[in-house]
């Protein structure tokens, strides 16, 4: 089998984006870590396809696969490069995309065609702060937690806030990103039997009330360049503890995201930067 597929990032984070309309495609877990394998494959931090839509009230089905061939929820960072895809591929004409992921709608806005990096904004829905919702094991909700992590053999209590944004998400504030023990404390979290599907953990740094720097380690993947949900999810929790205002620039490794929360079951907001880098074809 042969596919043709268009390699693409946002900030950084990148994929490996596959038409899955006109061609016919059906991708095993081994198939899928060989193409997101960076020495024998194509290289990607996830794999996205673009399938017809099952539902009335969207365009398309969007699905994430992470290297290591698991399916997850969602990915914002891939939604921003999911709408140039289609635009670019003729499948639609239309600037504002309704998709279907595996939790739910979201709506994709392509801002404006003449912008060499293709700013398009996600909709990414309402967050998810009930612990059962994200999911998360603990007593009571709170905008605020404290566990007794195992980080290599040694137990520290860390305080994190926790939610979803169709995925789950811990966020820990931190004085300086660049000190963070990501990947000590990301692996931590991830293997915890509070978090019973994982999760993303984010590292963020207050700079004021509309500037963070974040660094995210994401599920099956480890530390990316760039985290659209961890961007998200680190704006809300900052904002749900009072030490954020609405509209808050994001500064990750790759470049910068833009996120805006009105708070309680208001969407959402991520507005950032697409990039096309090649187009080829992968024999399986």
């Amino acid at each position: 089998m042969e596919i043709a597929f268009t390699k693409m990032h946002g900030l950084g984070n990148d994929f490996v984006v596959i038409d899955a309309i006109t061609q016919s495609i059906s991708l095993s877990t081994a198939q899928i870590k060989f193409i997101a394998n960076r020495n024998f494959g194509v290289g990607c931090d996830q794999i996205l396809l673009v399938e017809k839509s099952d539902v009335a009230d969207a365009d398309f089905r969007y699905r994430i696969f992470n290297a290591d061939g698991r399916e997850v929820e969602q990915c914002g960072n891939g939604a921003r490069c999911f709408a140039t895809f289609v635009r670019d591929q003729g499948l639609t004409d239309k600037a504002e995309i309704p998709v279907i992921t595996s939790n739910g709608r979201i709506v994709l806005k392509i801002e404006d065609d003449n912008q060499e990096q293709g700013m398009v904004t996600v909709d990414m829905g309402a967050p998810l702060i009930t612990p059962a919702e994200i999911p998360f094991i603990c007593d009571e909700q709170a905008n605020s937690y404290t566990l007794d992590i195992d980080v290599n053999g040694e137990h520290q209590n860390i305080s994190f806030s926790t939610l979803s944004m169709g995925n789950p998400h811990v966020v820990i504030l931190v004085d300086n990103t660049e000190k963070a023990a990501v990947e000590d404390l990301g692996k931590a979290f991830q293997t915890d039997s509070h978090f019973p599907n994982s999760v993303n953990v984010g590292f963020m740094q207050i700079l004021d009330r509309q500037n963070i720097r974040l660094r995210v380690y994401e599920r099956s993947v480890g530390e990316t360049q760039a985290c659209g949900s961890g961007a998200c999810a680190a704006v809300v929790a900052g904002i749900n503890l009072g030490l954020l205002d609405e509209t808050v620039e994001a500064q990750l490794l790759g470049g910068n995201l833009s996120i805006h929360w009105a708070g309680n079951q208001n969407p959402v907001m991520m507005t950032g930067p697409t990039a096309t880098v090649f187009k080829g074809s992968i024999k399986l």
